[in-house]
């Protein structure tokens, strides 16, 4: 596991667990909708009482960090740190992977699939107000996407579909062998034109 809470950060955790007046008290980090272009990166409080057997305990110089299981792929390579500032303080979180974690060859198809559209594809499509996803994988192994918001009714589509989602995947992805697409072109509210 590679969490890095830096000491500064570790002093200001550590000063607010003792305010609490609860012994044992420790801090629970966690992500909110890991994998998820929503996913957010928490910390909490975490009494005694709290701990759940599947957590994966850090424990630390000033503190214990509890680590929800089903996050812990999500955290590798997370940073905290604290830094005083005139107005006080800043506690910064960050986890580069909470949004998908890091893949290797090894690592399922379908997450390899997702790595590639969420870090080089959606945010080129994000420009116009487009995304895409993942359905599924069928044999072959061929991967079954759906477009969204801009491209969906995009006349330009099968080009990017062609053209720049279908080789980046198969450039990225070994042993992927095609895409298909499964969304409904026939609705253009949001299209991209």
């Amino acid at each position: 596991m590679n969490i890095t809470i830096t000491d500064s950060a570790q002093e200001y955790l550590s000063g607010l667990l003792d305010k609490q007046g609860i012994e044992g008290m420790a801090v629970r980090m966690f992500i909110q909708q890991p994998g998820t272009p929503y996913a957010e990166t928490c910390l909490a409080y975490c009494r005694p009482d709290e701990v759940i057997e599947s957590d994966e305990r850090l424990d630390l110089p000033k503190l214990r960090v509890y680590l929800e299981v089903n996050s812990v792929p999500f955290l590798d390579e997370a940073f905290v740190d604290y830094a005083t500032e005139k107005m006080g303080g800043q506690l910064t979180i960050k986890a580069p992977n909470a949004k998908m974690p890091k893949v290797s060859p090894d690592s399922p198809i379908e997450d390899q699939i997702n790595y590639v559209l969420y870090s080089d594809i959606n945010p080129g499509l994000a420009a116009h107000g487009g995304e895409v996803r993942l359905v599924e994988v069928i044999e072959g192994p061929v991967a079954v996407l759906q477009f969204g918001g801009g491209c969906q009714g995009c006349s330009a589509v099968d080009l990017t579909l062609k053209e720049g989602v279908e080789k980046t995947l198969i450039d990225k992805v070994p042993g992927l062998k095609g895409v298909k697409d499964e969304t409904d072109h026939t609705v253009t509210d949001n299209a991209f034109m």
